[in-house]
């Protein structure tokens, strides 16, 4: 090539570099300074290495007026593409907060709608990385327009692909509704904040005063509202565990999730478990415990562990196998059923559903919570929630009474009666429609008020309704349990029924749609 003559690779080059290294050296320290990575920073810690393929690193923006035509940096402040996690195509875009503080125009939608549809066209999932100011407000009406088409395609996504949601900045405004319309959504805390209206709005609204964190931040929505499934202190650590999570889940719903090689033996006998649960049905003790002896060692993964404590969601496997735990916690609130743990187990239950991951469900449950502000606040409609998502789930569905089931709350918790392929219970079980004290109060009410000694009449009633009704082998002496096993073999009984149900199949009525309590 003669001096001076055009040369389309060097100009290429220069400009894929200029294009990486985004707005300068500036922009990217006041990033770090507020303890942020950039977005491909980002996408670097979540990849395997040298696997991320960009899409449209060189498109700009159209906009005009506000000064827009005279600022078109290239990629519009969102970086799209896909790449590989665990060797498994994984589609993603990260907002850029260094390019126009990450807000979303036209053609920043337009290439989240064109990475979104690849997605779901190749059955692989989908990772958002959130970190920007909302709607681009110089772009008015297609900004918004923008969103709404996000939100289309998140919901027909929806039970096909996994989606993912990670917040790493500002989440505002329309821009909180994507994540919650997605499976799961992490946070990292001091960073990351979701709202629909912020603080100065509230103040202005209602006069109400709180800081940006106290409103929409990690542990906010981790522990009260419920909108986030995982908080972390770091970047690098949420990022991990995404990644974890995606080895976890299978690419569609077409697939299951991936089996891996374990060195913990099936037959493995829990010895442990009967000192782990104690005999006293009052006495407390940490379901996760139970749930770490009998899956594959080190390989408990809950969601939602900060919200509605009482009940336990988890991903584990089972020689090799994932599944979905569902158990109920008498550490919090004696393992009670009530608004807040009815949805986080029916929203679990659903996404096992959706992505093939066989359901176990322990437990120990004395009913539903009572209270004038359950009842007000509609824990029949939130209940049904759940009897709702098991009663769909088509997956294999297994159930194990560690010491007590009583009334609705046992029925829900996936009972042979809503379908449940098999039920097992301890030899320390009781199922029964309500505690002996309660149920002798009202069954034999008559009776202890006309005794001379009424506390010695009560105390014989309840003995004998303990013998008679809620004895461990009544509900199997009646076809409502499979089996009452050892609970040293639990884990060994649990793989082999899974082994036994790995083909099931089953038909749900033809419709468009279900219609779920709301």
């Amino acid at each position: 090539m003669t001096a001076g003559a055009h040369d389309p690779v060097a100009e290429l080059t220069e400009l894929r570099r200029r294009v990486l290294d985004g707005p300068g050296e500036r922009a990217t320290a006041a990033q770090h300074g507020k303890g942020k990575l950039t977005a491909r920073e980002r996408i670097a810690l979540l990849l395997d290495p040298g696997t991320f393929h960009e899409v449209e690193p060189f498109r700009r923006h159209r906009a005009t007026g506000f000064g827009l035509e005279a600022n078109r940096p290239h990629t519009d402040g969102v970086v799209t593409g896909w790449g590989s996690v665990h060797g498994r195509t994984v589609f993603l875009y990260a907002h850029d907060f260094r390019v126009f503080g990450g807000s979303l125009g036209e053609a920043h939608a337009e290439k989240i709608h064109k990475i979104m549809d690849m997605a779901l066209a190749a059955g692989a999932p989908l990772v958002s990385l959130n970190d920007g100011a909302g709607a681009r407000i110089q772009e008015g009406v297609t900004a918004l327009a923008g969103y709404g088409g996000i939100f289309r395609r998140n919901s027909r996504a929806s039970g096909v692909i996994p989606q993912i949601s990670v917040v790493l900045g500002p989440c505002a405004g329309g821009a909180a509704y994507s994540p919650a319309l997605t499976d799961f959504v992490f946070m990292v805390r001091g960073t990351a904040q979701m709202f629909v209206t912020g603080p100065e709005v509230v103040r202005a609204v209602t006069g109400e005063e709180i800081t940006q964190d106290g409103l929409g931040g990690a542990d906010v929505h981790a522990g009260t509202s419920g909108v986030c499934h995982f908080a972390y202190d770091d970047e690098r650590t949420c990022l991990e565990d995404v990644r974890h999570l995606l080895s976890l889940l299978p690419q569609n719903n077409r697939l299951l999730p991936p089996v891996v090689d374990t060195d913990d033996d099936a037959g493995r006998v829990c010895e442990s478990l009967p000192a782990l649960v104690p005999a006293d049905h009052n006495q407390p003790y940490d379901v996760v415990d139970v749930i770490a002896e009998i899956v594959d060692e080190g390989t408990v993964f809950e969601v939602h562990a900060q919200w509605a404590p009482n009940v336990v969601c988890a991903l584990a496997r089972l020689d090799g196998r994932v599944v979905g735990v569902i158990a109920n916690q008498p550490r919090h609130l004696a393992g009670v059923l009530d608004i807040a743990a009815s949805e986080k187990a029916a929203r679990f239950v659903q996404m096992c559903d959706s992505f093939n991951i066989p359901l176990v469900t322990l437990l120990d449950v004395p009913g539903f919570l009572p209270g004038v502000g359950q009842e007000h606040a509609g824990i029949i409609r939130h209940g049904a929630k759940l009897l709702y998502a098991y009663c769909n789930a088509t997956v294999p569905r297994i159930s194990v009474v560690l010491r007590k089931a009583y009334g609705g709350a046992y029925i829900v918790m996936d009972s042979r009666s809503i379908g449940a392929d098999l039920a097992y219970a301890w030899p320390t079980n009781e199922i029964a429609v309500m505690g002996a004290e309660g149920a002798a109060n009202v069954v034999f009410r008559k009776q202890i008020a006309a005794a001379d000694d009424p506390a010695a009449m009560r105390a014989r009633m309840i003995k004998e309704y303990q013998a008679e009704l809620m004895h461990p082998y009544h509900a199997a002496e009646r076809g409502l349990v499979d089996d009452v096993i050892d609970p040293r073999e639990t884990r060994a009984v649990l793989i082999r029924s899974l082994a036994v149900l790995g083909e099931k199949h089953a038909d749900l009525p033809a419709r468009k749609h279900g219609n779920p309590p709301q």
